[in-house]
């Protein structure tokens, strides 16, 4: 071979390498939907960890709700979201492919049904005759249904409309509607002229349990496994120091005004607003009481009698014989700090 034809075979071979990369880092990007909820792992968004511990190009898109996010990972504009489990079973229930495999948390006080002052609502008895609203699909759409079944009434008797979180907290301004059923920042803004009258852990209890969870379609949940893993860990991470730094974590750190200049507000409302989750650990998650056991995991559980829920009030046609293929612990095996 002379030199000429030498150097061509060099280029040819930089060329195939140079192609080689830049097709495995193609195949490393993923987009991933999150919401303005205040989570310590949020924190990880903003300063790059999560794409630092993967070695993936992660591309963050904020969305106004888990519907929103469904809608995006079923045009394959998503990959992996944020999303609350009453449009997780509507989602599933239609046919979309996804698995959860991190619950981000779980029903507690971080969403709840405020009352505007003047309303007239002192107790749940006073909801007759009452409008309130929900964002579209949500888990507090979800729990606001079922709390008005529990009382023995029906959207004839409370006028429930289905309306964007930044709809909610102007028409409650305005006076157009009596209280909502919102997490942060809307809780917090409603809760300026009004009262808490039921939060979603005291829904749970009424037997409407809800959790949030980061899920995956399929498809990429299969082909990125260590993602997932390495995904996880991050949030664990950033859990574990929330449980035992509160310092950390106040009014005052560097989290609190991270996750300000990520999701609004200020550090003071997001210090607040993290004290109100309820989360859960890994090995916790991975019982069958939640993500583990297959067919048996409870979150499977918790997503069919949504289902069953939203079918009776006419929000999907079908429920699942089983909801456990949609959940799974395989990215928690490995988690560590």
């Amino acid at each position: 071979m002379n030199f000429r034809n030498l150097l061509a075979a060099i280029a040819v071979g930089v060329g195939t390498l140079a192609t080689a990369i830049a097709a495995e880092a193609a195949d490393k990007k993923v987009v991933v939907g999150y919401q303005t909820d205040a989570l310590p792992s949020s924190v990880a968004i903003a300063n790059g960890e999560f794409a630092k511990k993967t070695g993936y190009d992660i591309d963050f898109r904020r969305f106004n709700s888990g519907a929103e996010i469904f809608a995006a990972i079923a045009s394959g504009d998503v990959q992996v979201g944020y999303v609350g489990s009453s449009p997780f079973a509507a989602a599933v229930s239609r046919g979309l492919e996804v698995k959860a495999f991190y619950l981000a948390s779980i029903s507690g006080i971080d969403e709840a049904l405020v009352v505007r002052n003047g309303s007239g609502i002192e107790s749940l008895n006073d909801l007759k005759g009452k409008k309130l609203a929900a964002a579209p699909v949500s888990t507090d759409h979800y729990q606001l249904l079922a709390l008005i079944k529990s009382l023995g009434l029906t959207e004839k008797d409370v006028q429930v409309f289905a309306i964007p979180q930044p709809e909610i907290v102007a028409s409650y301004n305005r006076g157009d509607i009596d209280g909502g059923f919102v997490w942060d920042p809307a809780l917090t803004e409603l809760k300026k002229n009004g009262k808490v009258l039921v939060t979603s852990k005291d829904v749970a209890d009424k037997g409407a349990p809800t959790f949030s969870a980061w899920v995956a379609t399929s498809k990429f949940a299969t082909e990125n496994p260590e993602f997932l893993k390495g995904f996880a860990s991050v949030v664990t991470k950033y859990y574990a120091s929330f449980a035992s730094d509160k310092a950390a974590w106040g009014p005052d750190s560097d989290n609190a005004k991270s996750l300000a200049k990520l999701l609004g507000g200020t550090a003071e409302q997001q210090a607040s607003a993290l004290k109100n989750l309820t989360l859960l650990t890994p090995e916790v998650q991975a019982s069958d009481a939640w993500l583990g056991g297959g067919e048996k995991a409870g979150a499977g559980k918790i997503l069919k009698d949504t289902a069953s829920f939203l079918k009776e009030q006419g929000k999907v046609s079908d429920v699942l014989a089983n909801y456990g293929a949609f959940v799974t612990a395989d990215a928690l095996t490995s988690v560590s700090n």
